[in-house]
C-alpha cells in the first residue's frame, strides 16, 4: 500500500487495514463513529491513525455482538462526563456487564466445541454406512450407536437414545 507522506488515511485505506467494506466505514463516519480530519481537494475523507485504531475496536465489538449504540455510548462517555472519575466508572460498569455476558458466552462455546466434537468421532464410523435396515428409521438398533455413550448432540442429531 503506498502511504501517504502526511501518514493520513483514505477510505479505501481504511477499508483494507480494517478488513472491513468501504460501505462499513462510511456508514461508521455517517455514524459518527468515526472523523476524518480533513478532506483532498477531489473530495476524498482522510483520517488520522487513531481512526482506524478505532474502527478496529468497533468493528471487534461489533463482532463480539456490542450493539451499535452500546458502542457509541462508551465511545462518548469521556466527553460527556464531569470528569475521569465519572467517565471511567461509566465505561467499567458497561464494560464488566459486557465481560460477563462474553465470558458466559466462551463457557457455552466451549461446551459446545467438546461436544460437537465428540459427535464427529462417532459419526465417522458412519461415514460409509450403506446398512439400509437400520438407516434412517433404527441408527438407534446399529452397533455403532449401541456401542458406547452417545454425546448427547449426537443422540439429538441422530434421533437414538444415548
Amino acid at each position: 500500500m503506498a502511504r501517504r507522506k502526511d501518514g493520513l488515511l483514505t477510505t479505501g485505506d481504511m477499508a483494507r487495514l480494517s478488513q472491513n467494506t468501504l460501505r462499513t466505514v462510511r456508514f461508521y463516519e455517517e455514524e459518527g463513529l468515526l472523523q476524518p480530519v480533513e478532506r483532498t481537494n477531489g473530495g476524498h475523507r482522510l483520517f488520522p491513525m487513531r481512526e482506524l485504531r478505532k474502527l478496529l475496536l468497533v468493528s471487534d465489538l461489533r463482532e463480539a455482538g456490542f450493539p451499535l449504540e452500546e458502542i457509541r455510548d462508551m465511545l462518548e462517555a469521556k466527553g460527556r462526563a464531569h470528569s475521569g472519575a465519572a467517565a471511567s466508572t461509566e465505561v467499567m460498569e458497561r464494560l464488566g456487564h459486557k465481560v460477563d455476558v462474553m465470558n458466559a458466552r466462551i463457557s457455552l462455546l466451549k461446551r459446545l466445541t467438546v461436544e460437537l466434537e465428540a459427535a464427529k468421532k462417532h459419526l465417522v464410523a458412519c461415514t460409509h454406512c450403506e446398512d439400509r435396515p437400520y438407516f434412517p428409521k433404527s441408527c438407534g438398533d446399529c452397533s455403532v450407536m449401541k456401542g458406547s455413550a452417545l454425546p448427547e448432540a449426537l443422540g439429538v442429531l441422530w434421533d437414538v437414545d444415548g
